[in-house]
């Protein structure tokens, strides 16, 4: 699972603040850039999934030119709401994912079986057969599934415009039951570290109850934990256009649970001043926005343009990590490593990471797993680990925080870049801490 793993390295860490003597402390500049990091951002939308090819040139092109590193599949099952899904359409999804694998971006992916606001989905029945036989496509392909959208039911797969689960809000306590069991259904065909989000806050509240996930049950396998929300159509009239049933009780709901489950959308609409920046930063910050749309709507998006905030919501889509400062000090053989964050994004990380320092030494690499959570990360990492035996030598001092899935840990553009001036190593992915530690006869010094 880690190359060149360190043989004999207990690391253990303490998050916030942790007294370091002895210590060399190295302070960061803060980097401004727009950075294509993976898991947050913009994301393109390309076309109906099902219908269309990826083309990894051009999916690459977005991450390296325009530093997006999401794109959206909404895969239409038009022509099997009356039979299993065809052979090749389950390996054009296996093409698409493929693609977007070679390209190095991931997916917002979303089922659905029509566009047509008749509503012509699938029975209940029909579409938790079709859950089953997309398991292990989803599975395998989870590596590059940044999030899976419920969808399968009504219109577009947005739950509103439907023939079998409850037409334009008229939902029935039987009707209610089986979107649960979709839900549900498709929460278990999913690896348990991959959310789902569902189109509205009423939605999850009525499934999975009213309480917002907190700092004990975030992360977890329930239901509540992960399944998360997503708006398309974000500061539009009418409560974004029905969005929102009680938005004295749903906005602070979806500022707690957004906290720690996934957010993302797109807005549908100009609706100044409703659309412009002041409402628009207020609501991406305050409910934790990952991921938006730059494809649709392009009025409200040039808004943003002119009111001067579009630069900062490129910037602050999900996590922005820098580092503030790291101190590392060393005890007979004990090194300890003392990190200052800051996150300058609107959310954490939605996905588990890894997380390692790196002593490099020319081609000698060794590696020391973090076991904390990066999603849990504060102001101030601690990471202590007992170096004895290590061989001799100089080395570098570096941080890497890799994917979690061990097909694109290696992978440098699937790693998380700091936001800090002359720390990224883009051929590795790691980030260089401008630290050295020096070993001699197993022992180290600094």
């Amino acid at each position: 699972m880690i190359a060149a793993l360190l043989a004999g390295v207990l690391a253990a860490t303490t998050l916030g603040a942790v007294p370091v003597h002895g210590a060399e402390r190295v302070v960061y500049r803060t980097d401004t850039a727009d950075i294509a990091n993976p898991d947050r951002g913009l994301y393109h939308h390309s076309g109906d999934c099902d219908a269309t090819t990826f083309d990894p040139a051009v999916l690459r092109a977005y991450r390296t030119e325009e530093h997006i590193s999401l794109v959206m599949c909404i895969f239409y099952l038009r022509g099997f709401q009356d039979a299993p899904i065809g052979a090749a359409a389950l390996a054009h999804f296996e093409e698409q994912a493929g693609a977007v694998r070679a390209a190095g971006l991931k997916m917002v992916l979303r089922f659905a079986y029509t566009d047509d606001p008749a509503g012509d989905d699938a029975p209940v029945e029909r579409v938790l057969g079709h859950i089953g036989q997309l398991t292990p496509y989803l599975r395998a392909n989870a590596d590059v599934i940044h999030v899976v959208q419920a969808g399968f039911v009504g219109a577009w797969g947005e739950w509103y415009y439907t023939r079998h689960f409850g037409n334009e809000g008229v939902v029935s306590a039987a009707d209610q039951a089986n979107r649960r069991r979709v839900v549900d259904r498709l929460l278990a065909a999913l690896p348990a570290s991959r959310q789902v989000q569902l189109r509205t806050p009423h939605y999850k509240r009525t499934l999975y109850g009213t309480e917002p996930v907190g700092p004990g049950q975030a992360y977890t396998d329930t239901p509540q934990a992960r399944v998360g929300h997503h708006n398309d159509c974000f500061l539009a009239p009418y409560d974004d256009y029905g969005t929102y049933v009680d938005p004295a009780v749903e906005y602070p709901y979806l500022r707690a649970d957004t906290s720690y489950v996934a957010m993302g959308g797109e807005t549908c609409v100009a609706n100044p001043p409703r659309s412009d920046c002041p409402t628009a930063l207020a609501e991406l910050s305050g409910f934790h926005w990952t991921f938006l749309n730059t494809d649709y709507q392009r009025d409200v998006l040039r808004g943003w343009e002119a009111g001067g905030c579009w630069d900062t919501v490129r910037r602050s889509l999900g996590y922005r990590l820098a580092l503030t400062d790291s101190t590392v000090a060393v005890r007979g053989a004990t090194l300890t490593v003392r990190l200052g964050l800051r996150n300058d994004g609107w959310a954490a990380p939605i996905n588990a990471r890894g997380a390692e320092l790196v002593l490099r030494d020319g081609a000698r690499v060794h590696r020391i797993p973090i076991p904390s959570d990066l999603r849990r990360w504060q102001d101030r990492v601690t990471v202590t680990a007992s170096l004895a035996g290590i061989p001799s030598g100089r080395y570098q001092l570096l941080l890497n925080l890799p994917d979690a899935s061990p097909s694109l840990r290696d992978r440098p553009e699937y790693s998380i870049r700091l936001a800090n001036v002359g720390t990224w190593e883009a051929a590795t992915g790691y980030n260089d801490l401008q630290q050295t530690v020096s070993v001699t006869h197993g022992h180290l010094h600094q």
